[in-house]
């Protein structure tokens, strides 16, 4: 018999997997729901290393030949920690929602709310502990999607403090622990897909080169970041399978290119290209001050991912597009390494674009700047103010609000914000694909939302058929056309 043990994650206990334990036993498995309390009468003072001898307990006493841990949110620093002293007695440990820890790091590292991150150190709150969030902000911990009022409700009437010290305290894992299979399962809504995993890896995040291992596999659910409550028998049924040792595999870069650098999707003649720093310029035939298109890239992109951005087929591609056409095509590298690199990110750009003005080959008062994909959190600064010499602000498929997982939900880059609080509106020219990531999509219908209350009026170039980065991979006429159309628009606004 498969014996389940859940761990839960901050401010929850056995009780939030009820619903799910009641699965895992009519499947006939056995399925133990722990509450992480830590020694002594008090949890205030426990740490990590309490709540592993806690999971520990549970381990040793279990009479079983194949136990599985599986780990919600903060539950994986104890889970991990255990399964390490005790790697013969487990078969597997799922990562539900949450990242696999690295030893000598905090749960602290990885937390999701940045509010909590910044308060934490004053560990005298509530005598050591963590209040649990309000009913409003469960959002900064992850997406809330699928949870019903009542869901919700319950969530914020049995959650209970959090110690500070097992937050703080790092975990210390001996290696054995990396032998054990395992298994992420994904919570779609909360921003992350197995495709998104596959494409960091093939970026060469050095973070990730473990997922490619034959013993792990993934799950996506189309849910948010509690789905032991919003879909526990979807999520009893996935926990089956990767106990079976079921899922999805990834693939390990090969000597194919990624599909990032793969060809561009339209032939373009070879134009004159000026490097200056960290700045491109493709540069137009015309010799006299052309207007000038800035191409701002997503990431996070790894530090040490070669080649850069700027040398990306798809922003060469568009590069040199702007330039047969008349325009001087700038590509940029600015520095979004991490998800803590927005603010580095936005300034960069804007040394970037004072340069590109400056450029002798550039009419500065006829500028515009096209975002994609993540880098289009970048575009929130100029849509709140853009400057007059600003023609237009392009996007194709972006993120326009930062996603559940990125514990960002009170970061000031949200571009609808921005055009809900402008003084000018700025022409927009936004490019979506009708294959997009669900969580991305619906970023993008809240800054449509934000337009129509404003009365803006953004030039819409709809892909139906096209995936997130098509411009190497959906090498189709719809697609081209798409680019052309996106292209004259973004150029029509520079000249008019």
């Amino acid at each position: 018999m498969t014996a389940f043990i859940l761990v839960p994650g901050v401010f929850t206990g056995g009780w939030v997997w009820e619903e799910v334990a009641e699965h895992l036993r009519e499947f006939g498995a056995r399925a133990e729901a722990v509450t992480l309390l830590g020694e002594g009468a008090s949890s205030a003072g426990a740490d990590l290393e309490a709540h592993i001898r806690d999971l520990l307990r549970v381990v040793d006493g279990l009479d079983a030949d194949d136990v599985v841990l599986v780990a919600h949110g903060y539950g994986v620093y104890p889970a991990f920690g255990a399964a390490d002293r005790r790697p013969t007695r487990i078969a597997r440990i799922v990562c539900l929602d949450t990242n696999v820890p690295a030893s000598g790091t905090p749960a602290l590292a990885a937390l999701a709310d940045p509010v909590t991150r910044d308060r934490v150190g004053d560990s005298s709150e509530d005598g050591g502990r963590i209040a649990p969030p309000a009913p409003d902000a469960w959002r900064r911990w992850g997406s809330t999607d699928g949870l019903s009022p009542h869901l919700l409700d319950r969530l914020t009437r049995r959650a209970v403090p959090q110690p500070v010290r097992t937050l703080t305290q790092p975990l210390r894992l001996s290696g054995a622990v990396a032998k054990v299979p395992t298994t992420g399962v994904l919570c779609t809504a909360n921003g992350t897909t197995i495709e998104l995993v596959q494409s960091l890896v093939h970026l060469g995040n050095p973070d990730l080169a473990a997922f490619v291992d034959p013993d792990v596999t993934f799950f996506e659910l189309a849910t948010g970041h509690w789905p032991m409550l919003s879909a526990p028998g979807e999520l009893a049924d996935v926990l089956r399978r990767a106990a079976a040792g079921e899922g999805h595999r990834l693939s390990a870069p090969t000597d194919e290119a990624p599909s990032h650098l793969r060809p561009f999707l339209m032939d373009l003649p070879d134009v004159p290209r000026e490097r200056v720093g960290n700045i491109d310029f493709h540069l137009p035939q015309d010799e006299l001050p052309c207007p000038a298109i800035v191409f701002v890239h997503g990431g996070p992109v790894p530090v040490n991912a070669r080649p850069t951005p700027r040398d990306w087929p798809a922003f060469t591609g568009y590069g040199r597009y702007a330039a047969s056409v008349g325009a001087v095509g700038v590509t940029v590298d600015h520095g979004l390494h991490d998800l803590a690199d927005y603010e580095r990110a936005a300034a960069a750009v804007a040394e970037a674009v004072e340069s590109v003005r400056a450029h002798p080959r550039v009419d500065g008062d006829r500028v515009a700047l096209w975002f994609f994909s993540a880098g289009g959190l970048l575009a929130t600064d100029w849509l709140a103010a853009p400057p007059a010499w600003l023609r237009c602000v392009a996007a194709t498929y972006p993120v326009l609000a930062p996603l559940a997982n990125w514990g960002r939900a009170d970061s000031r880059f949200r571009p609808a914000d921005a055009l809900r609080r402008a003084g000018r509106l700025v022409p927009i020219v936004l490019t979506r694909v009708g294959l997009e990531q669900p969580a991305i999509a619906a970023t993008v219908a809240d800054f449509l939302t934000a337009a129509d209350e404003r009365g803006a009026r953004p030039d819409v170039v709809d892909i139906p058929s096209g995936h997130h980065g098509f411009e190497t991979i959906d090498h189709t006429a719809e697609a081209r056309e798409a680019v052309e159309r996106a292209m004259r628009l973004v150029v029509g606004h520079t000249r008019a």
